[in-house]
C-alpha cells in the first residue's frame, strides 16, 4: 500500500479528509457509531474499537462504509513476512487520529507506552507530526484521580490534543465531571483543523 500524503499537503486538496476514530472501553462507546456517522459526512472514515469497546457498540448496525477493526482484524491479516501490518497501515492512512471515548486504562497504557491492542498499536506507531485528539470518559473519581493528571501530561508532551469531558449526570449514576463531550464538539473540533470548506 502506497504511503498517502498528509492533510497539510497539495494532494490533499483533491480528497476528502482521513480520520481514524478509535473507542475503548466507556459506556460512553453507546456514541461512537453516532461519532463516526457524523464525520463521515466529509471525511472518509476507518474506525477502531478495543475488545471492551465492543461491549457497548452494536457492529450489526454501524454505518456502512466505514470499516470497523478490531484486535481479531490486526492478527488474522498478517500470515507472513510481507504481509500488511494493520496498524502501520491504519497510521499510513490516517490524516488525524480521535480516541472517543478515551477510557482511564487506555489513557494509561498510552501514558506509559503500553501497546497491547490494536488501538494503542497504532497509537504507539503514530506520526505525531499529525494530530491526535482524545475525549476522555470516566467516573468523576477517577478523572480527579491524581494519576489521571500525571497521564494527561504525559500524552499532552506526546502531543496529544484534549476534548475536555463535561459535567453532567453519569452512567453510575453519580453527577460530575468525567462525561465524554458529545459527539457533535468532537466533530466541530476536527472541522477546526481541517477547515471550513467540508462543512
Amino acid at each position: 500500500m502506497a504511503t498517502q500524503e498528509p492533510a497539510s499537503s497539495e494532494g490533499a486538496q483533491r480528497r476528502r479528509p482521513r480520520v481514524l476514530l478509535a473507542a475503548s472501553g466507556s459506556v460512553a462507546a453507546i456514541k461512537f457509531e453516532g461519532l463516526c456517522r457524523s464525520v463521515a459526512e466529509w471525511a472518509d472514515v476507518r474506525a477502531v474499537a478495543t475488545a471492551s469497546a465492543l461491549h457497548f457498540i452494536d457492529k450489526a448496525s454501524f454505518p456502512g462504509g466505514v470499516p470497523l477493526y478490531t484486535d481479531d482484524d490486526e492478527w488474522s491479516r498478517w500470515g507472513r513476512v510481507g504481509d500488511e501490518v494493520l496498524h502501520i497501515e491504519l497510521r499510513r492512512w490516517a490524516d488525524a487520529l480521535v480516541v472517543a471515548p478515551l477510557s482511564a486504562n487506555t489513557l494509561a497504557k498510552i501514558a506509559g507506552g503500553l501497546c497491547d491492542n490494536l488501538l494503542t498499536c497504532v497509537v504507539r506507531a503514530w506520526d505525531y507530526g499529525k494530530p491526535v485528539y482524545v475525549a476522555p470518559a470516566m467516573n468523576t473519581f477517577m478523572w480527579d484521580n491524581p494519576f489521571t493528571a500525571r497521564h494527561l501530561a504525559a500524552v499532552r508532551d506526546l502531543g496529544v490534543s484534549l476534548i475536555p469531558p463535561v459535567t453532567k449526570r453519569l452512567a453510575c449514576g453519580d453527577y460530575g465531571n468525567g462525561a465524554m463531550a458529545e459527539p457533535s464538539e468532537i466533530c466541530r473540533t476536527l472541522l477546526l483543523f481541517f477547515g471550513p470548506q467540508h462543512l
